[in-house]
């Protein structure tokens, strides 16, 4: 104990005399680690705090109070009232020890207080710290102390401090324009950071802290004791604790905002500047959600005309958008007033103004201004309901007069899309509950309007009112019954007729849309004439434009699949389209109707889009389980059966691109089936391939048994099906176990390592790996592997094997299976696919190498390659392997035989040089020198190549890089 009392002694005297601040921090860990207490600490100080010298009793107290910062958890309650009397008495001690007390107060306010221990706490503080009175009084010091600051740390702190007196109801008095003038002088801020600044102030930080001066929201507030741990540099101790221990809160803030900062809002956004602009305008918007109608009252005037001239004239695209924000947010703040009726409406006269300056623009005959004025209207008629009644019910027949009496298509373009501004639904302006819409008196010369830009010729009208349409649909009311069967008759019209991209985009998104609002419309007016339009005949081949109009139904024909799919999202819709096109696959099959091969292909992208976007519903899973899966398998195996035979039609479902957009249809679907469907369809699929059960397609009169994994001479055809087997299987969730696993690893493997068709054993491998993916891990998955590798080598060791390529290519597919799941096996079968001693990169993505020992020739593919993978590779990769792969990359630069390895080295520099610096700089010297050296090669391209590497790695660690 006595060695702990002299350590104790010792770090006292080193801090309070020697000056030593670094021995508070040993002094807090001692008390931390038990070596000794708080209390024994204050014994300690004993001479310090009695010394006749204030400097050595205020160090004294710093280093008690630095300690309770660190310490606070280790005091005791009994501990805490000693040392908080202890403080109690030190506030009348000389006013340079008040700022030290004030940090242990704090440090210990985060204890538990003893009962009544927190009133007199602050009855020694408002009777012993000496400030200027809470009133005027303290206003005028504050702003005195604040005159003139510039130091970015104390701006901030002066920023609070202004906030708490104004939303807090201190007493202005006769000071409340001398407050307002000293922060406002800093409005707008204009400040930029030093490099590496320590204190980390930005710009932000100021403009926010003095907004929250400007524009704060008063409210009322209880006592609370929140004391910062260290004022900065520069303020008064004891100003700085009253500032955040202020009490109860009173509204002054009106009147000072009201007097004082609007008029210079309104001075500066009219100012060259356009930062000081953007930051009165912001702040504009900021005031107006704690303004009243009567704050802003006898400013709107000045306000309107410093902002509709910023919309009008200003040549910046931010300054316009902060300017349409603040009217909106002005109109919201109006429209929030309560209107009595023995005064006037605040909003009424608001929007007189602004109807008064803007609405003669959208009747001039060139439309010049039609834009800014629309932009202003539409801005403010978002703000409330209120607003939207008042401007919409001005406007709209304003430019529904306009449409009709305009002959030039641009015109007429302009003013429907400016119609689309008012029409399309904005939150805020929504009516309530029991307010109709504000466009239900212009509900008919609005569709009209529609109807007729759909029927004009001008690829611009027409996506317009596309728009336009779906907007009027998103709102109710607005669209009624026999509306939306004329908009579906008018959008399947453009489906038939109308060729041009832009329209065919707009058509799809529009009739989406709407069907996903109204699809009973839909399913009774598109739905049969589309399809209609897809199994209608084509022109006799002895007309003379029978190749035209062929390739133009063949377009109309894809243009009608699209559609099907596009208003396929809900299941009542799906449910009708999707037989559609299973008939357009059944019918290609069949030959009945003469589909080309692109049209089958898109039939099944449009089923595939439907798997993706259509309702996640139990009806849509039953669909693609009950009918669309089985019958794409149904049409897939009788493709492949018929044909086999001699002289049989070869059906474009036996084609590897039909195939492939299958795979993409059941893989989608297979993958947002419910779990009880998803198990069904795995347990179907399983049995289909490997036992030849057809008994849940939906034409199962097929030859019985099916042998669909078996190989079989010239039967190609239906091992190539084993491609749908893998959509089926591999896109399932892990949770649904896969039956008869084994035997199915067995089948694929021998599939794959004996079919002599490339698309089939490919699949077959692909399959093979996707159920090694999903398999456990344990002893089975080892052994299944061992058996599976043994048959690999044997294969690839024959060099007289026909079957070589089949095995390395499911050595391929197993390998990145096992390096996607991180299995210690990935690295050797990565050493063995490539036959070299250490890979480059150990990641799924790369299945590349580059051997340092490799021929010349060899080592310029791989560099080639390589310089094309590091672009794309994950970042973390490519920083794990920098080490490796730099001095692998330099070397090269030095293979003078072949130009092509220097050019492939020097463009995975480049590449290299994208990442974050702090991992570039420790190479950033030696590469440069290496690059030094291409510079002068006799190749032209490969001096191109070394400039721009060489630039990007010179400008790493640059500014502004």
């Amino acid at each position: 104990m006595a060695a702990n009392r002299d350590v104790l002694l010792g770090l006292v005297e080193e801090f309070v005399s020697g000056q030593q601040d670094s021995k508070a921090a040993e002094t807090a860990t001692g008390v931390k680690t038990g070596q000794f207490t708080v209390l024994e600490l204050v014994e300690a100080l004993g001479l310090s705090l009695t010394s006749p010298e204030p400097q050595t009793r205020g160090r004294g107290v710093q280093l008690l109070s630095l300690v309770l910062q660190e310490c606070y958890v280790n005091v005791s309650e009994s501990e805490v009232e000693v040392l908080i009397t202890f403080y109690e008495n030190r506030l009348k001690d000389h006013y340079a020890i008040t700022p030290h007390v004030l940090q242990g107060i704090n440090a210990l306010t985060k204890c538990t207080l003893p009962s009544g221990l927190s009133v007199s706490i602050l009855r020694s503080l408002f009777q012993d710290v000496h400030v200027q009175g809470l009133g005027a009084d303290f206003v005028f010091g504050f702003v005195q102390a604040m005159d003139g600051e510039r130091d970015p740390r104390n701006l901030l702190l002066a920023f609070q401090i202004a906030q708490s007196i104004i939303y807090r109801g201190y007493e202005l008095g006769k000071f409340t324009e001398e407050l307002f003038e000293v922060t406002s002088c800093y409005f707008p801020i204009d400040f930029t950071p030093p490099p590496n600044d320590p204190h980390g102030i930005t710009q932000e930080d100021l403009i926010m802290s003095l907004r929250a001066v400007l524009t704060g929201t008063p409210r009322f507030a209880e006592v609370q004791a929140a004391v910062y741990r260290e004022a900065p540099v520069g303020c008064v101790g004891t100003v700085y604790f009253v500032s955040v221990w202020l009490s109860v809160s009173l509204d002054r803030l009106v009147v000072l905002l009201r007097q004082y900062l609007l008029p210079l809002i309104i001075e500066k956004i009219d100012s060259d500047v356009q930062s000081a602009k953007l930051d009165s305008l912001q702040t504009l918007t900021a005031c107006t959600a704690v303004y009243t109608h009567k704050d802003l009252a006898e400013f709107l005037s000045g306000l309107w005309t410093s902002l509709r001239r910023e919309v009008f004239q200003t040549a910046s695209e931010k300054v316009e958008t902060a300017s349409l924000s603040s009217l909106k947010a002005l109109a919201a703040c109006l429209s929030r007033s309560v209107q009595k009726s023995d005064s006037d409406d605040a909003l009424q006269g608001f929007l007189d103004l602004v109807l008064t300056d803007c609405k003669h623009h959208l009747c001039e005959p060139d439309l010049k201004l039609v834009w800014p004025s629309a932009k202003i209207l539409q801005a403010v008629a978002s703000a409330s309901y209120r607003a939207s009644h008042k401007i919409t019910g001005a406007v709209v027949p304003v430019l529904l007069e306009q449409y009709k009496n305009s002959t030039q298509c641009a015109q007429r373009r302009t003013l429907l899309e400016v119609v689309q501004g008012f029409v399309q639904p904005v939150q805020s302006s929504l009516p309530g509950e029991g307010d109709e819409s504000v466009l239900s008196g212009f509900q008919e010369p609005l569709c009209s309007l529609v109807f007729s830009a759909l029927c004009e010729s001008s690829t611009g009208l027409q996506v317009t009112s596309t728009r336009v349409l779906t907007a009027l649909g998103q709102q109710p009311g607005l669209l009624s019954v026999p509306d939306v069967e004329l908009a579906a008759d008018h959008l399947t019209r453009l489906v038939l007729e109308e060729e041009e991209s832009e329209v065919c985009s707009a058509i799809l998104e529009c009739s989406g849309s709407l069907a996903r609002l109204f699809p009973t419309a839909f399913i009774s007016k598109m739905i049969p004439k589309l399809k209609e339009e897809i199994f209608s005949e084509p022109m006799e081949q002895g007309e003379s434009n029978a190749p035209k109009h062929a390739h133009s139904q063949q377009a109309v024909r894809q243009r009608c699949v699209k559609t099907l799919a596009a208003v396929s999202s809900k299941a009542s819709v799906a449910q009708e389209s999707a037989p559609i096109l299973l008939e357009v696959l059944s019918s290609a099959h069949s030959g009945s109707c003469s589909f080309s091969l692109e049209e089958v292909v898109s039939a099944c992208h449009s089923l595939q889009r439907i798997a993706a976007q259509a309702q996640d519903t139990e009806d849509v899973g039953r669909l693609f389980h009950d009918i669309i899966i089985p019958r794409l398998l149904g049409l897939a195996v009788q493709a492949a059966l018929h044909g086999e035979g001699e002289g049989a039609r070869n059906s474009p479902l036996t084609e590897e691109s039909v195939l492939f957009s299958l795979v993409l249809v059941m893989s989608t679907a297979c993958g947002r089936l419910q779990s009880q469907l998803a198990i069904l369809t795995a347990s179907r699929a399983v049995s289909l391939f490997l036992d030849g059960d057809v008994s849940f397609l939906p034409e199962n009169d097929l030859p019985s048994p099916l042998q669909l994994l078996k190989k079989q001479p010239e039967a190609w055809r239906q091992s190539q099906l084993v491609c749908l087997l893998m959509a089926c299987v591999c896109s399932m969730p892990r949770s649904v176990e896969i039956p008869q696993i084994d035997r199915l690893f067995c089948e694929l493997e021998e599939l794959s390592c004996t079919c002599t068709h490339p698309f089939a054993y490919t699949s077959a491998a692909k399959c093979f790996a996707g159920l090694l993916n999903k398999r456990p891990g344990g002893e089975e998955l080892d052994s299944m592997l061992e058996r599976t590798m043994k048959r690999i080598s044997s294969e690839l060791d024959c060099a007289s094997s026909s079957f070589r390529v089949q095995a390395f290519t499911l050595l391929l597919w197993v390998t990145k299976a096992l390096l996607i799941r991180y299995h210690p096996l990935s690295t050797v079968l990565t050493d063995k696919s490539f036959g070299q001693d250490k890979p480059v990169f150990g990641h799924p993505a790369v299945l590349l190498t580059c051997p340092r020992r490799s021929p010349t020739d060899r080592k310029s593919g791989y560099l080639k390659a390589l310089s094309h993978i590091v672009n794309h590779l994950p970042r973390r990769v490519q920083i794990t392997e920098l080490p490796a792969l730099l001095p692998l990359l330099l070397e090269a630069l030095s293979c003078t035989e072949q130009g092509n390895v220097r050019i492939a080295s020097l463009r995975c520099l480049h590449a290299l040089s994208r990442l974050p610096e702090h991992m570039l700089l420790p190479f950033r010297a030696r590469v440069i020198r290496a690059l030094a050296v291409p510079l002068d090669d006799k190749k032209r391209l490969v001096r191109k190549e070394a400039v721009l590497a060489r630039a990007e790695w010179f400008l790493l660690g640059s500014p502004g890089r």
